[in-house]
Protein backbone atom coordinates (compact mmCIF):
# COMPACT_ATOMS: atom_id res chain seq x y z
CA UNK A 1 0.00 0.00 0.00
CA UNK A 2 1.40 3.34 -1.05
CA UNK A 3 0.86 6.47 0.98
CA UNK A 4 0.08 9.69 -0.74
CA UNK A 5 2.75 12.34 -0.42
CA UNK A 6 0.96 14.96 -2.48
CA UNK A 7 1.38 18.18 -0.53
CA UNK A 8 -0.79 21.17 -1.09
CA UNK A 9 1.13 24.24 -2.07
CA UNK A 10 0.26 27.27 -0.06
CA UNK A 11 -0.67 30.40 -1.91
CA UNK A 12 -1.27 32.34 1.29
CA UNK A 13 0.56 31.84 4.56
CA UNK A 14 -1.79 33.10 7.28
CA UNK A 15 0.71 32.63 10.13
CA UNK A 16 3.42 34.60 8.32
CA UNK A 17 0.94 37.34 7.46
CA UNK A 18 -0.32 37.61 11.03
CA UNK A 19 3.23 37.82 12.40
CA UNK A 20 4.11 40.59 9.94
CA UNK A 21 0.99 42.58 10.89
CA UNK A 22 1.68 42.09 14.61
CA UNK A 23 5.33 43.14 14.25
CA UNK A 24 4.40 46.24 12.27
CA UNK A 25 1.78 47.25 14.84
CA UNK A 26 4.26 46.67 17.67
CA UNK A 27 6.78 48.98 16.00
CA UNK A 28 4.13 51.67 15.49
CA UNK A 29 2.97 51.73 19.12
CA UNK A 30 6.32 50.95 20.76
CA UNK A 31 6.92 54.36 22.33
CA UNK A 32 3.30 55.25 23.12
CA UNK A 33 1.76 55.37 26.56
CA UNK A 34 -1.16 53.07 27.31
CA UNK A 35 -3.65 55.92 26.75
CA UNK A 36 -2.02 56.79 23.40
CA UNK A 37 -2.06 53.13 22.35
CA UNK A 38 -5.73 52.85 23.26
CA UNK A 39 -6.63 55.98 21.25
CA UNK A 40 -4.52 54.83 18.29
CA UNK A 41 -6.12 51.39 18.19
CA UNK A 42 -9.64 52.80 18.52
CA UNK A 43 -8.94 55.16 15.61
CA UNK A 44 -7.45 52.34 13.54
CA UNK A 45 -10.41 50.02 14.22
CA UNK A 46 -12.95 52.78 13.51
CA UNK A 47 -11.28 53.49 10.16
CA UNK A 48 -11.26 49.77 9.31
CA UNK A 49 -14.94 49.39 10.29
CA UNK A 50 -15.87 52.31 8.02
CA UNK A 51 -14.31 50.58 4.97
CA UNK A 52 -16.77 48.69 2.79
CA UNK A 53 -16.24 44.94 2.66
CA UNK A 54 -15.02 43.53 -0.66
Amino acid sequence: MKTKTDKNTKTYDAVKSMREIRDQLSREIMNMSFAEQKAYLRKLLAKKAAKPQT
